[in-house]
């Protein structure tokens, strides 16, 4: 009994010595026969598999390069990798079975990439060199470093890129000075021919809407006076057919009284030849009806007895009948 305990406890032993929990930031890499593959379950035996972090590995470079006519430069690059999770076998072989296998990797890419920036820089003259020109080169070259080392490039910057002869820097630099200056004359240049047109197509769409609104103001004034007119119009219409109806009606007076004389004595023109009599110095109360009487008055008691006499000579050839 004792025998089988020790056993046990030894088995127990060998097991916690043996065995170890993943971490969450770990992969566990284990050896089959199909290859280098992933171990899912959180213990892992630590002399059969490896753990490694699957956390990010940043180093940085200095780069002493050469252009055409063997101007020396340095190109200073920051670079940040990962273990690439669909090239572990890769990996292995490059960086070993090691936790540490991204980070041996990495020297190896930085030989990678000393290579591209010297066949790259070589090819060129200083003046066309750039630091986006050099960075978009390497981002396309270091796309096989998944394959060829088990790195995925997270970023890739460059960080500065000075030729080595201080004269030719400074005159990079006094011609990038210049080129910005220009760039900004430029920007400033097209800046106010762009307001100007903002400000001529401001002032021709206001002088459309002011000739528009001049334009329905004469509309507005010509009906006004359209109206007017026609206002008028009626006016005269009107007034010529009041002096009509009182030209007819002055007819038919003129015919009734020249049917009937006597009526004349009731007419306010008999009534003003009467008061107008009766003011003269020669007037007379009683009017007479002699014709010697009649001579000797005035003119206009001359009238108006003519009047009167013959409304009583029209009366008398009635009343006969």
């Amino acid at each position: 009994m004792e025998f089988v305990l020790g056993i046990i406890v030894l088995l127990i032993a060998a097991y916690a010595y043996e065995y170890r929990f993943r971490k969450p930031d770990q992969i566990v890499l284990a050896d089959k026969r199909t290859g280098v593959a992933v171990r899912r379950s959180r213990l892992y035996p630590r002399h059969f598999c490896i753990p490694m972090t699957t956390t990010t590995y940043s180093f940085a470079q200095t780069i002493e390069a050469s252009a055409k006519g063997n101007l020396d430069m340095k190109v200073k690059l920051a670079v940040t990798v990962a273990a690439s999770l669909d090239n572990l076998s890769v990996l292995v072989k490059v960086g070993g079975w090691t936790p540490n296998a991204v980070a041996k990797a990495s020297k190896e890419l930085e030989t990678f990439l000393l290579g591209y920036v010297k066949e790259y820089t070589e090819l060129h003259e200083i003046e066309e060199l750039s630091s986006d020109k050099i960075r978009v080169h390497l981002q396309q070259r270091v796309q096989e470093s998944k394959r060829t080392l088990g790195l995925e490039i997270i970023t890739l910057t460059i960080a500065s890129f000075d030729p080595v002869n201080p004269q030719i820097a400074d005159a990079i630099r006094q011609r990038e000075h210049a080129r910005i200056m220009e760039q900004t004359e430029a920007l400033n240049q097209r800046a106010r021919i762009a307001a100007t047109k903002v400000r001529l197509n401001a002032d021709e769409e206001i002088a459309l809407l002011e000739n528009g609104l001049e334009v329905r103001k004469l509309g507005l004034k010509h009906a006004q006076l359209q109206k007017e007119a026609s206002l008028a119009a009626a006016r005269v219409g009107h007034e010529l057919q009041l002096k009509r109806m009182q030209l007819d009606f002055d007819k038919e007076e003129l015919h009734l009284l020249k049917g009937s004389p006597e009526l004349l004595l009731l007419t306010p023109q008999a009534a003003r030849l009467a008061e107008a009599s009766q003011s003269l110095k020669n007037a007379r109360t009683v009017v007479s009806f002699s014709p010697a009487d009649g001579a000797q008055g005035t003119e206009l008691l001359g009238m108006f007895q003519s009047l009167v006499q013959s409304a009583l000579d029209a009366f008398t050839k009635r009343k006969s009948r």
